[in-house]
């Protein structure tokens, strides 16, 4: 099969996602000790399955978990997809431990490491896998065109990798902001008719994106 990703695998996007993580200085999680803390916290949160949204059942009951913007991005990419091709989206994989992340590095040579520079983002709980294989050539370009703009606003760093066939994406902690952004326009608009002037401003790395909070950001193409 032809493979020609808008979101290529990169050493350098390993590093916007670890820079990320460092930002919001947030720790890799060691072993299941600290993964169950984290839980116990909020720190970490479920994600739900529903109508939408499926998980592969190989990803453990306890490893369903993510960071809380990381299950909203979620829950709104899954339930825009599924408006769309009336399909669910399924997750393969969300946080990990270190401990984890090493033994899977045993059996996958293309696995990130867990420690470094260029470790894994599901160590912090910021990143899901979801399935890509099964999908048809409309709903990739479909779920890439999603993440394009969310890509170029800092919001999110997206890989589609080769040999899982999953899109692996970090979801930054401003989000939430985002999101919240865009509902309070989309609030406002219904009651003031007038055009708002609002924009937030967000960066990964160092590219700084103004966005327009306009609530058609996401509007399926």
């Amino acid at each position: 099969m032809f493979w020609n990703p808008v979101f290529r695998p990169s050493h350098e996007s390993l590093l916007r996602q670890n820079e990320e993580i460092d930002r919001m200085e947030l720790p890799r999680i060691q072993n299941e000790e600290e993964l169950e803390q984290y839980k116990a916290s909020g720190d970490l949160v479920p994600i739900n399955a529903s109508e939408a949204l499926r998980f592969d059942p190989r990803l453990s009951e306890d490893r369903r978990y993510c960071r809380p913007w990381t299950r909203d991005f979620v829950e709104d990419l899954s339930e825009a997809y599924y408006k769309r091709f009336h399909e669910q989206i399924q997750v393969n994989s969300a946080v990990r431990t270190v401990q984890i992340q090493k033994k899977l590095r045993r059996h996958n040579r293309n696995a990130a490491p867990e420690t470094g520079e260029t470790a894994s983002s599901h160590l912090a709980g910021i990143t899901v896998d979801l399935q890509r294989r099964g999908m048809t050539k409309a709903q990739v370009q479909w779920v890439e065109q999603y993440l394009v703009p969310l890509r170029d606003a800092g919001l999110v760093e997206p890989e589609e990798e080769r040999h899982q066939w999953v899109f692996h994406i970090a979801v930054s902690g401003r989000y939430d902001d985002w999101r919240a952004g865009k509902d309070s326009v989309a609030n406002n608009s219904q009651v003031n008719s007038g055009s708002s002037n609002q924009d937030f401003s967000f960066s990964w790395d160092k590219t700084n994106v103004s966005l327009d909070q306009d609530a058609s950001i996401l509007r399926e193409p």
